[in-house]
């Protein structure tokens, strides 16, 4: 059994909410994705990633920004991680 990864970022926390980027990657090497291979999202939300048979293994915790800092770049806050096992 081998296992493909899916990263969505999305615009807020909610699995509802539409992809900003993503990241795919394929342990059973029938793909090869690379980083801007495409400038369509695989989904439109975490959602229809779930109704595609992906299983969500992780979220980011949801962290408060520290007070004066609301507006500062840094990571993209709101990842989710799914898999398929084939």
């Amino acid at each position: 059994m081998k296992q493909q990864v899916l990263v969505l970022y999305l615009n807020t926390s909610g699995l509802d909410s539409h992809v900003l980027a993503w990241a795919n990657y394929d342990g059973t090497g029938k793909t090869d994705p690379t980083t801007g291979d495409s400038d369509d999202p695989p989904y439109e939300t975490g959602v229809e990633a779930l109704r595609d048979g992906w299983r969500l293994f992780q979220a980011s915790q949801l962290i408060p920004p520290y007070p004066g800092h609301e507006y500062d770049t840094s990571f993209l806050k709101h990842e989710f991680w799914f898999e398929k096992l084939e």
